[in-house]
């Protein structure tokens, strides 16, 4: 016998680890990928959680005291990110800068949340990637949603050091979906 919560747990991390191959396998511009996966849980999890209730109070924003509420009562966070301060050579200008040659030139900052100048065609691959991640959640009857804010305790705390943007998806499995209809 396999008890429900156990059983849960189990399929919960199972789905976590489709996630992330649905992330990889997601089309990439260019055929080139610099999608970088991770997957939390237990103490690392609850750490990210930590993290976000600081960024809460120094930044004054209760969403990220909303969103670590979130976290801490999910079975796992799956992080995906870019490194986003790698050009594809096309030109177009879409990180604000004449081309790749400019951009691969430019210093990268460190913003509130992420790195930038980022190609916008890495930003791209990563939404490509994150709603590949959510979809499989989804087909699997895995409750998620895509926080920003999880993405912006990870980096803060140096997880996916390569990374110049961070997205987090949190699972769980509840008699109710967590992460709506939430309180702010």
């Amino acid at each position: 016998m396999i008890e429900s919560e156990t059983a849960e747990s189990q399929a919960l991390l199972e789905a976590a680890k489709l996630m992330l191959v649905a992330a990889r396998t997601a089309p990439k511009t260019a055929g080139r990928d610099d999608i970088i996966t991770l997957i939390l849980y237990g103490k690392e999890k609850d750490a990210i959680a930590e993290k976000m209730e600081d960024i809460a109070i120094e930044r004054k924003i209760e969403g990220f005291k909303r969103d670590a509420r979130n976290v801490r009562d999910s079975h796992a966070v799956v992080l995906v990110g870019v490194r986003g301060d790698r050009s594809i050579g096309l030109d177009c200008g879409g990180c604000g800068c004449l081309g790749c040659g400019e951009f691969d030139k430019s210093e990268k900052k460190r913003g509130n949340d992420f790195t930038g100048p980022t190609c916008v065609f890495k930003a791209l691959d990563l939404g490509i990637s994150l709603g590949s991640a959510a979809k499989t959640a989804g087909m699997l009857n895995v409750d998620n949603r895509m926080m920003y804010r999880v993405g912006t305790a990870a980096m803060k705390m140096g997880v996916l050091p390569e990374a110049t943007i961070i997205i987090g998806i949190p699972v769980s499995a509840k008699g109710k979906n967590i992460y709506f209809d939430r309180a702010k």
